[in-house]
């Protein structure tokens, strides 16, 4: 099952404004509504909107088959016919035809007869005030065509003549903030979100920074959102306590090696003074790897302790010191040892303890997996490598990454002790001295072939660099 993509924080941003804005809008929309139809059922509109009756024959008047106008009864006319037993209309179109109902006041009676020469007026009474209009006079359109209307001057505002009085307020006014409304969370938000996770992009960056060998890197505070600060607080609490258990277990380590040192010299000691044989051999050989093994510790805890400062190191120099100290372990195995280098001196800038510690390592290696038989030869080339080869089994394709892996063993083969492949911590403390040395390149010169195994030891001719 394929993870799920993470989902992009300013477009739910945006979306959760988007829909909350139109929610908003609804919810006004509706309060408006409620409001005056509170305000309609209270009374509180008044009986003076001049419309009343026209927007009711709106909705009622159509025509028969013989093209008459006629009145449908609609629930709103039922009402005010109801309401109003004295109402009164004139209804007519500009072919004669002409519906009427009820008495026309007296006052209005003269002007009901000259509708042919009045467009749209508003009748008031000689004997009414201002605000008591007597009639109405407009042209509307129905589904019985344009017609001419004539009405009393007074009624309710009805529900239907609010909602398309509101409507084109929604379409022409709401609808045009809304959408500009969303325009500008759409364009805005993304650049707000992008402007508040600079502190984020930061804090990636330093987590980005963070390593085995970089104790002390903690993700910064600065500029982060005040919502985000316990996670980073608690990233950095995690990571204090991974450096505090990293830091007892290298001090572990250490002081392990220490402790081991003078039993393992004591040890070695009462070995060498056995009678010779294949025992005696082979407890020496132990107990070099144990001295070889407790160095790479002591090389760990002293490279992680300070700045490593490298210095010119002459390979052909190294090479003769390790093999003339190991020559008698190689000798009593079985083995002989040859030294072939291209130059009398190949200086590479490197740490010289770190590098005797790996020569030292690929040599015991050899020793041990060699078939205790044949030659063991350590070439020095100009090129600043060393190349160490002897003539066992070599190392199996499928396991020439994990070699480099601390303490890995080789699958038993018949006739051969399992390997513990110490590779990688020479590895390890060779490539923090500024690519004295590097695994990566350990890991490419792993060949093997039927009757040869080699390792080499890559350098660098570049001018001495200080890394941590």
């Amino acid at each position: 099952m394929t993870p799920r993509r993470p989902k992009s924080l300013k477009w739910r941003l945006v979306g959760h404004l988007a829909v909350m804005q139109a929610v908003m809008l609804v919810l006004l929309t509706a309060i408006i509504l409620v409001v005056i139809g509170f305000m309609w059922r209270s009374g509180m509109l008044g009986d003076s909107y001049e419309g009343s009756t026209i927007d009711v024959l709106v909705g009622a008047v159509e025509r028969d088959a013989r093209g008459e106008l006629t009145l449908r009864p609609t629930p709103e006319l039922l009402r005010m016919r109801s309401e109003k037993p004295d109402l009164w209309f004139v209804v007519r179109d500009t072919q004669g035809h002409r519906l009427s109902e009820g008495t026309v006041p007296p006052e209005v009676a003269p002007i009901a007869v000259q509708l042919d020469h009045i467009e749209d007026a508003l009748l008031r009474s000689p004997s009414g005030g201002p605000t008591d209009p007597a009639g109405v006079i407009r042209w509307v359109d129905t589904r019985a065509g344009r017609l001419q209307m004539l009405t009393p001057a007074k009624g309710r505002l009805s529900v239907r003549t609010v909602i398309a009085a509101i409507e084109p307020m929604l379409v022409n006014a709401a609808l045009p903030i809304f959408g500009l409304m969303a325009l500008a969370t759409l364009l805005v938000t993304p650049f707000v979100v992008r402007r508040a996770m600079v502190g984020l992009g930061q804090a990636a960056n330093d987590a980005e920074r963070i390593d085995i060998d970089r104790s002390g890197v903690r993700l910064s505070l600065d500029k982060v959102p005040a919502e985000v600060v316990p996670f980073v607080n608690a990233v950095n609490h995690a990571l204090d306590r991974l450096d505090k258990g990293y830091e007892g277990h290298k001090r572990f380590l250490a002081d392990a090696a220490h402790e081991l040192r003078t039993p393992i010299a004591i040890l070695t000691t009462r070995i060498a003074s056995l009678p010779a044989g294949p025992e005696r051999t082979r407890l020496l050989e132990d107990t070099t790897r144990l001295t070889i093994l407790t160095g790479q510790l002591l090389d760990l805890q002293r490279l992680d302790q300070r700045e490593v400062s490298l210095a010119p190191v002459d390979l052909v120099a190294i090479a003769e010191r390790i093999v003339l100290d190991i020559a008698p372990l190689a000798f009593a195995a079985g083995y002989e040892m040859t030294l072939e280098p291209e130059a009398e001196h190949v200086t590479v800038s490197g740490d010289e303890t770190a590098l005797d510690r790996a020569l030292a390592n690929l040599i015991q290696n050899a020793i041990d997996h060699g078939g205790r038989r044949g030659t063991i030869m350590i070439r020095v080339a100009r090129a600043g490598w060393i190349e160490v080869c002897d003539e066992g089994d070599g190392i199996p394709r499928d396991e020439r990454e994990q070699i480099f892996e601390p303490f890995y063993r080789l699958r038993h083969r018949s006739g051969h002790r399992p390997h513990q492949g110490r590779l990688p911590q020479d590895g390890v403390s060779v490539a923090r001295l500024g690519r004295a040395s590097r695994p990566t390149e350990l890991n490419k010169a792993a060949y093997s072939h039927s009757k040869e195994g080699c390792l080499k030891l890559v350098t660098y001719h570049s001018a001495p660099e200080k890394r941590v």
